[in-house]
């Protein structure tokens, strides 16, 4: 399945892949795993899915943090980098264990995008804790 969705990201089917996460919530950890290929398109792609789907279906993305967090471990520092990103831009405080523990990433690229990320999720955090209290 894996294959079949990275090889449809590839090819720019991206609306038809956000109607198969929406349908099939068990497709939600593969996040990780696309953006982990080797492939631009599809790491572009999995930003963009997520992206697509986090504002109709928050509670499965949050699920997919930890599969997006392992690519922080990649030997890429490109897909390091696409990694804590995706993090930030999925603004949850539940990335941020996995961000502070890639803090020291060997590149200073990378380091500075997780950082940008861990203050990105700060500011989300605090204006969410803002918005419950009026």
């Amino acid at each position: 399945m894996k294959k079949l969705i990275s090889d449809h990201m590839e090819n720019g089917f991206l609306e038809n892949i956000a109607d198969m996460f929406t349908h099939d919530k068990t497709l939600y950890p593969m996040i990780g795993e696309l953006l982990g290929d080797e492939r631009s398109r599809v790491r572009l792609g999995a930003v963009a899915l997520v992206e697509m789907l986090l504002e109709k279906d928050i509670d499965n993305i949050v699920k997919a943090i930890p599969g997006i967090a392992e690519v922080l471990k990649n030997l890429s520092p490109t897909i390091r980098g696409d990694a804590a990103y995706l993090l930030g831009i999925i603004g949850h405080n539940d990335a941020m264990p996995y961000l502070t523990e890639a803090l020291n990433d060997e590149n200073e690229l990378v380091r500075q995008t997780i950082k940008e990320s861990v203050e990105e999720i700060k500011k989300k955090v605090h204006l969410s804790c803002y918005d419950k209290s009026s």
